[in-house]
Order: structure tokens, then C-alpha cells, then sequence
């Protein structure tokens, strides 16, 4: 196993509920979250950038 910093781009949801499970179902697209943080958001776009370290699988 190893682990990857990661960098995406998240479009608001309706309900915060709903964009936490936007994030975390983006993130583990690559492996399983450590830990992620939202670092900006971009009103305009009414998206947030997400940062995270994730654990995936040696390939």
C-alpha cells in the first residue's frame, strides 16, 4: 500500500450532508481517505477544492 495526495474539484450540493457524500465518494474513487480537507471555495463556479491523503493499493 502507499499513499497520494490528491486534488478535486467538488460542485456544491443542495444539503451539506450531500456534499460530504459528494467528497467522499470522489475520494474514494483513488483509495481509501486518511484525511481531506476543503481548502477553497469558488463561488462563481459553486464549487470547492478538496485535498486529501488517501491509502491506495501498490499496482
Amino acid at each position: 500500500m502507499t499513499t497520494h495526495f490528491i486534488t478535486a474539484e467538488i460542485d456544491f450540493q443542495e444539503t451539506p450532508s450531500e456534499l460530504l457524500k459528494a467528497i467522499e465518494t470522489e475520494l474514494e474513487k483513488e483509495g481509501e481517505p486518511l484525511r481531506w480537507a476543503i481548502t477553497s471555495v469558488d463561488v462563481e463556479k459553486e464549487s470547492c477544492t478538496v485535498e486529501a491523503v488517501v491509502i491506495g493499493a501498490l499496482i
